[in-house]
């Protein structure tokens, strides 16, 4: 199994460490017995909404859940149809509650797998009109840290800019894929980075980069202003293929911590 920290608590798991000249400006730890509502919010959207996925996103804590520690979100089949609207699944973010411009976001993650099923943790800018902003996406900017393709390869994840070109269309970085050497990233916890400041970014996976990208491109302008969190489990869609009977249910994604640094002064 090619995971860097076991989730058995036997194993020690190696202390997560940014690096000189980093300081923590904001973490959650996931160690109350509930979501954090100061800081999460719950999307609630229907079957749809999204790139034609199947789920629709509630606020029903069976969908997402503190659970030993870490936060859970749950895709679950309400049904025995493969079909729109026949799945439930959450969406959180921390809109008009937090937001960051620049620094070190880190997560521990571990991931869902099988075809259809994609998880994702990611930002959006702070002003999207979807959030009561006045900036319609893809001009709003958005950075996806990771999103992990169970229709594709469970043992891969990949990072990705999307943005507006000077033509006013929708323009994006273009995939940059991480791949492990054998297993999956449901077999255990990976630590997922992104590094970001006025000039590029910069995403990691267990401390290894593997996608470099840069801002000094006008075009690339939003992604120098704050922008708030996102982690979801979507079921279907148009880029990740559809569930079937090889798709077990539930599905989770699992979240020790998330963790933001910003350069010391």
């Amino acid at each position: 199994m090619s995971v860097s920290e076991s989730e058995n608590p036997a194993v020690a798991v190696p202390p997560h460490d940014p690096g000189p000249g980093w300081t923590l400006v904001w973490s959650d730890e996931f160690d109350r017995d509930v979501l954090d509502d100061e800081c999460w919010n719950r999307q609630v959207e229907p079957a749809g909404r999204f790139n034609d996925e199947w789920q629709r996103y509630t606020d029903r804590t069976v969908n997402a859940f503190i659970e030993n520690g870490q936060l859970v979100l749950r895709a679950l089949h309400e049904s025995d149809n493969h079909g729109p609207d026949q799945y439930t699944s959450a969406r959180l973010n921390t809109a008009g509650k937090r937001a960051w411009r620049y620094g070190r976001v880190a997560a521990r993650i571990r991931l869902p797998e099988g075809p259809g099923l994609w998880p994702a943790f990611w930002m959006l800018g702070r002003d999207i009109d979807e959030n009561g902003g006045d900036t319609p996406w893809p001009r709003c900017g958005e950075i996806d840290i990771l999103e992990l393709y169970g229709s594709r390869h469970d043992g891969t994840v990949e990072a990705n800019l999307h943005y507006e070109g000077a033509d006013g269309r929708h323009r994006c970085m273009g995939a940059k894929a991480y791949r492990l050497t054998e297993g999956s990233f449901s077999e255990g916890f990976h630590v997922f980075e992104l590094l970001w400041d006025e000039t590029s970014m910069t995403w990691m996976v267990d401390g290894q980069a593997y996608a470099h990208a840069s801002l000094a491109e006008p075009e690339r302008a939003a992604f120098r202003k704050p922008f708030f969190l996102l982690l979801n489990v979507a079921v279907g869609g148009r880029l990740s293929g559809r569930p079937d009977a090889r798709t077990r249910f539930p599905q989770e994604m699992r979240v020790d911590w998330i963790r933001i640094y910003q350069k010391s002064t």
